[in-house]
């Protein structure tokens, strides 16, 4: 828009660094702001641009700002329906050949009942189909990944970090947490997986909850509602599935109503959606008696880990 507008390609480009991706409706609003005070060159603030912008740059640039960005091919990602696909969605040549790419977006695919799979190509899993070939090659004995005992041995080696290689909590920030969350059966590791991620952390749950597993800090609810919800997870929420919990016992919310409540949070290019949702959390929640810091201090912890938060049921 500010090439349209007939900025040079450098000031375009010095206006598109300084907009922040998701944000960029709140940053117009600043830059429209910013410019009317400003008359011809100025010094400007740090991070701020330092010549006015054109209103008409603006203006187009909020007409445009929830449009996708260009059609790309998701590595993994796979629509089904039960008839040709051309019937239902538009569907256009991708530009890998004989790859075909829908016009539409996820939430464009849910709303119209279309299913979407995301098909993960993963390395370690083949290493696994291999291994268990291997052993029916040369030991006669057929393994079945399904029924292997959960052995104390290998939770020591998880105590310990000892998980160099091992898919899913190899990285640092997971070495690091294993040795103070101490995992000791399987859905001890669904919580540690769910716990490194952005939205427990952007949530402030990490802490609280290894403080609270380890008996140093006692466990608590922003309310009582909230017990059912987040009894397994010692009273920090960790999983989708909680989140819509949580909206139908806090706010009597549907499970349909607590489903687009999960989608609206995590969508970033809905304002007005998410606007309405949130509304309507704080009036099923005032209904319940829940009302001021209570309410709010609820209402953040769900839209911190709606989008980066784990479902558990894929765990």
């Amino acid at each position: 828009m500010a090439k349209a507008g007939g900025l040079s390609p450098g000031r375009a480009d010095a206006l598109t660094r300084w907009l922040d991706r998701w944000s960029g409706r709140e940053q117009l609003d600043d830059m429209a702001k910013s410019s009317m005070a400003k008359t011809g060159v100025a010094a400007g603030a740090a991070g701020e641009p330092e010549m006015p912008v054109p209103g008409l740059v603006l203006d187009l640039a909020r007409e445009v700002q929830d449009f996708p960005r260009h059609l790309g091919i998701h590595s993994g990602g796979m629509v089904m329906a039960d008839r040709p696909l051309v019937e239902c969605v538009p569907v256009e040549w991708a530009r890998m050949e004989n790859r075909t790419v829908l016009q539409w977006d996820k939430d464009d695919c849910a709303a119209a009942g279309l299913v979407k799979f995301d098909l993960l190509g993963l390395g370690m899993l083949t290493m696994l189909h291999l291994a268990v070939d291997l052993i029916a090659q040369h030991e006669g004995v057929a393994v079945d990944l399904a029924t292997i005992p959960q052995e104390d041995e290998v939770y020591d080696l998880l105590c310990a970090a000892d998980t160099v290689g091992v898919f899913q909590v190899e990285s640092r920030a997971q070495m690091a947490t294993l040795p103070r969350l101490r995992p000791r059966r399987f859905y001890d590791l669904v919580v540690e997986v769910a716990l490194i991620r952005p939205g427990p952390i952007q949530g402030d749950s990490v802490h609280p909850y290894l403080r609270r597993r380890a008996g140093e800090e006692p466990v608590t609810y922003l309310h009582p509602l909230l017990e059912p919800s987040l009894h397994k997870t010692l009273g920090v929420p960790l999983f989708q599935e909680q989140l819509m919990q949580m909206a139908i016992d806090v706010a009597g919310f549907s499970a349909a109503d607590a489903d687009k409540l999960r989608q609206a949070m995590g969508s970033k290019r809905s304002h007005a959606r998410m606007a309405a949702m949130r509304e309507r959390l704080m009036e099923g929640m005032a209904a319940n008696g829940i009302t001021g810091d209570t309410a709010e201090a609820i209402a953040k912890k769900l839209e911190a880990f709606a989008d980066f938060g784990f479902p558990r049921a894929t765990r």
